[in-house]
């Protein structure tokens, strides 16, 4: 006799049993499933798939409740991960409901903030500028020194000067990372409003019932 034949003549018996033993018996049993699909029935379960999702059967064998199967740490972490991810989809949703009464009023607020970062791309322009034109000037200071200058009367170049040349070609190169980020951030700015004006376009139909 095969094993899923044993299980289901198991079912059976135990159905049987209870039946012949009057109502006043209130055994239950369990249903589970091996590793290779084969249903199984039990006064218990085995150790090995006692995690596992299981079935209790009352005495006439019908299943009466259901033992969800244990859930390992990275099931528990993706979960409470969406779990996080709609309270805040839900605490965006009435954020945007309770705060714009139109989509003009999200386009006049990303149309202020796209200005802020305008202005302030060309502040770091014109500094970038400024600092480009301290440059030159402090090449052409160098090269009346060693090493830049060949000639045998030549001096070796102030500290001070080398200095200044250094920091002024570090702030141009941060600056100029800077105006990078400018860049990112009027992209990630447009891209959030442009999706927060479909959501309340999407939220707005929905309670107007259309």
């Amino acid at each position: 006799m095969s094993a899923r034949a044993r299980s289901l003549a198991y079912a059976l018996l135990l159905a049987a049993g209870a039946v012949a033993h009057g109502a006043s018996d209130d055994k239950v049993a369990y249903k589970w499933v091996d590793e290779n699909g084969v249903v199984h029935y039990g006064d218990s379960i085995p150790a090995k798939y006692a995690k596992q999702e299981n079935s209790v059967l009352n005495k006439q064998g019908v299943e009466v409740g259901r033992n969800e199967a244990q859930k390992t740490a990275e099931q528990i972490e993706r979960e409470a991960r969406e779990r996080e991810i709609e309270l805040r989809r839900k605490q965006h949703d009435a954020f945007l409901l309770t705060t714009y009464t139109s989509v003009k009023d999200i386009e006049s607020l990303r149309d202020e903030r796209l200005g802020q970062i305008s202005g302030q791309r060309r502040a770091a322009e014109q500094y970038i500028e400024g600092l480009h034109s301290r440059l030159s000037t402090l090449q052409t200071r160098a090269f009346t020194f060693k090493p830049y200058n060949e000639s045998a009367g030549a001096r070796r170049m102030p500290d001070d000067l080398a200095e200044e040349l250094v920091r002024t070609v570090s702030e141009m190169r941060s600056q100029r990372n800077a105006l990078l980020a400018k860049d990112v951030e009027e992209n990630t700015l447009r891209a959030q409003f442009q999706s927060d004006i479909e959501r309340y376009r999407e939220l707005r139909t929905v309670r107007s019932g259309r």
